[in-house]
């Protein structure tokens, strides 16, 4: 969820500029990676922030779990949009798939409209296609929720019965 409300800039480190990997919270209130600032204060004698240079009032700041767990949550999502991104784009182009095959059921790229292999097929835009197949699918759920409300009456009456035969 982060990456709908927040840039990569929002997680970057002041001093390495990546994401930060174990943040620490100085007592300025300002954080960067804990690697990042032991390396800054290793020949310092004050104790200082890199962002605003107030002397920090502690030698081990405490680890900034709340910021941490946002950015493993950054990285896992853009981790997911990164791979469905590849997911989504023609193995044997690799052009963005844009359409759906109404013939052969399958998402192609605009060259794969033009192939042979798709020559004289019927084709529609993807979003449209998938709402097409979301009406089906809808109403093929609901045909399968009452059979399914069937069965379970079916098995009700049939414990009743069976308990009956016991009695």
């Amino acid at each position: 969820m982060a990456s709908r409300y927040f840039a990569e800039e929002d997680f970057s480190c002041p001093v390495c500029c990546d994401i930060y990997i174990n943040p620490v919270l100085l007592s300025c209130s300002h954080s960067v990676c804990s690697a990042c600032i032991q390396r800054f204060w290793e020949n310092k004698t004050l104790k200082e922030c890199p962002v605003c240079r107030t002397t920090s009032s502690n030698d081990r700041p405490p680890l900034n779990l709340a910021l941490r767990n946002l950015c493993e949550s950054f990285q896992q999502e853009e981790r997911q949009r990164s791979s469905s991104e590849d997911e989504m784009v023609c193995s044997d182009h690799k052009e963005k798939l844009k359409l759906f095959c109404l013939d052969d059921q399958q998402l192609v790229c605009l060259v794969c409209r033009d192939s042979r292999k798709h020559s004289n097929h019927r084709f529609c835009p993807v979003d449209e296609a998938a709402m097409d197949n979301k009406e089906i699918l809808k109403a093929s759920l609901e045909r399968l929720q009452e059979e399914l409300r069937k069965y379970v009456k079916r098995g009700q009456n049939l414990c009743k019965s069976a308990e009956n035969i016991k009695v």
